[in-house]
């Protein structure tokens, strides 16, 4: 077993023998798999204090900071405005999603996922942000949530359920006009929140064989 491979292992039993002092020193572990264990192993104990998470969500390594986001999403701190900015895609679609998990985010970070959601060149981090919106249910996002029904079809399927969060004439107007979008699924998304019961004619039938 190489050093690496040790080292995770001893910051994960760390978090289930209650050995802060170990945990703690793995913090700074040339690994980053390591430093992520120990930081859940941390989280796991009680004992990761704002301190050590303000510092993890600025690691070199994106597999930590996403870690440090990823527990953040479960904790009274807010998620800092500055991750939605990071480098790594996957780092800002996970920041995308704590901020969903917030009860009541910032206006700045509300800002934030509607500029991610309306421009990020990546299709993840936009669709984590139409998802993050809906979870929110901020007026602020619905023009942003409607826009998005002209995305990719996984971002058109998010941007339908998340409508569901808000309540305005524009919601089941946008709805009424995704019964005919080219994804089925967002068909079905549509037509299930519009509780649509479509009769078939007919006409649509054709005519009965002899």
């Amino acid at each position: 077993m190489d050093s690496n491979t040790e080292n995770r292992r001893k910051a994960v039993l760390a978090g289930h023998s209650g050995d802060y002092e170990l945990a703690n020193s793995l913090l700074t572990d040339d690994d980053p798999k390591v430093r992520g264990a120990a930081l859940s192993s941390l989280e796991k104990l009680g004992m990761l204090s704002s301190e050590i998470l303000e510092k993890s969500v600025c690691d070199s390594s994106p597999e930590v900071r996403k870690r440090a986001v990823e527990l953040l999403a479960k904790r009274p701190e807010e998620i800092p405005l500055g991750i939605l900015n990071d480098e790594d895609y996957l780092v800002v679609e996970t920041a995308c999603w704590a901020i969903g998990e917030k009860e009541n985010p910032s206006l700045d970070l509300i800002n934030k996922l509607c500029l991610i959601a309306d421009s990020h060149e990546e299709q993840l981090c936009r669709e984590a942000a139409v998802a993050a919106l809906g979870s929110i249910g901020s007026p602020l996002g619905l023009e942003t949530v409607l826009a998005a029904l002209n995305d990719k079809p996984a971002i058109r399927r998010r941007a339908a359920i998340a409508l569901a969060a808000f309540e305005d004439p524009k919601v089941d107007e946008a709805l009424k006009k995704s019964l005919d979008d080219r994804d089925w699924q967002v068909r079905q998304i549509a037509e299930d929140l519009l509780d649509v019961n479509r009769v078939i004619s007919p006409v649509d039938i054709g005519p009965r064989p002899n």
